[in-house]
């Protein structure tokens, strides 16, 4: 059965967003440019401009040289397409070590983007980084769990919440971002108890990416929920469209077309 839900039709703000915790599932999705951030226009309350544009987008094979110009570039072009989503700019690996840096290259992403919140990876150790930016009005979005900015020093991507201990140490973490001014929690790779467990520990909504259904909201990967990166297909992704098929049946049919001289045709032509 399919559902068909209204869609957004005026500018969701962070207070929205909190208003919906408990209410309403919240819809995020990544977006590069101001092509397919049009697109999800009007469709979900939240746009990540993440940092994974660097393995999707450039081709790299992890996040950690993404740059501050490169976020700024795109972040600026998703604003372009899109005006009704709160935007989300993803703090690149590196931009962040300590509150003066993080306060430094977050107030150049209000300067220079339209974007509401930054994101940054991390638990109790970067509280004071969370609160120096709340602090001078920059919203925060934070980003416990699985943390892709940590794939060198952990060896690799680790499922977390495993052990009573673990989602102890997870729900810690969330309640000090909280406390020390995060807007919201982002939940990267961690089984259901543990984000069912971090949800109900603070006020302010999470959003879940590989943490079952049990968050205030939902992201992926557009290139992956739409079946464009095929590199590798991480378990919690769910491909809604068959996106590098349709486009290769396409540019298939586009040169054979064009090598029996049949496009273009009268209808295509001045």
């Amino acid at each position: 059965m399919s559902i068909h839900t209204p869609k957004i039709e005026k500018k969701v703000t962070l207070s929205t967003i909190a208003k919906m915790k408990g209410k309403e599932p919240i819809t995020m999705v990544t977006a590069y440019d101001a092509l397919f951030a049009s697109l999800f226009d009007g469709e979900v309350e939240m746009i990540l401009v993440g940092d994974s544009l660097n393995m999707s987008f450039y081709g790299k094979p992890d996040t950690l040289s993404a740059t501050m110009d490169q976020m700024i570039y795109h972040t600026q072009a998703v604003c372009n397409g899109a005006k009704l989503p709160c935007i989300v700019f993803d703090m690149p690996f590196g931009s962040y070590l300590t509150p003066q840096q993080a306060l430094e290259n977050a107030a150049r992403v209000y300067r220079e983007t339209d974007a509401q919140a930054v994101k940054i990876e991390g638990g109790r150790e970067k509280v004071e980084v969370v609160r120096a930016l709340a602090d001078n009005g920059i919203a925060v979005v934070a980003h416990i769990g699985l943390m892709p900015q940590h794939v060198r020093s952990e060896g690799g991507y680790k499922v977390r919440g495993k052990d009573a201990e673990d989602i102890e140490r997870l729900v810690d973490d969330a309640k000090a971002l909280e406390a020390a001014g995060a807007a919201m929690v982002l939940v990267e790779g961690i089984k259901s108890e543990a984000a069912k467990a971090v949800t109900e520990a603070v006020s302010v909504p999470t959003i879940g990416i590989g943490a079952g259904n049990v968050t205030d909201g939902q992201v992926l990967v557009w290139s992956d929920m739409f079946g464009f990166f095929e590199a590798f297909k991480p378990k919690f992704v769910k491909r809604y469209v068959a996106g590098a098929k349709l486009i290769r049946e396409g540019i298939e049919a586009y040169r054979n077309e064009v090598k029996e001289r049949i496009f273009p045709d009268t209808e295509h032509s001045y």
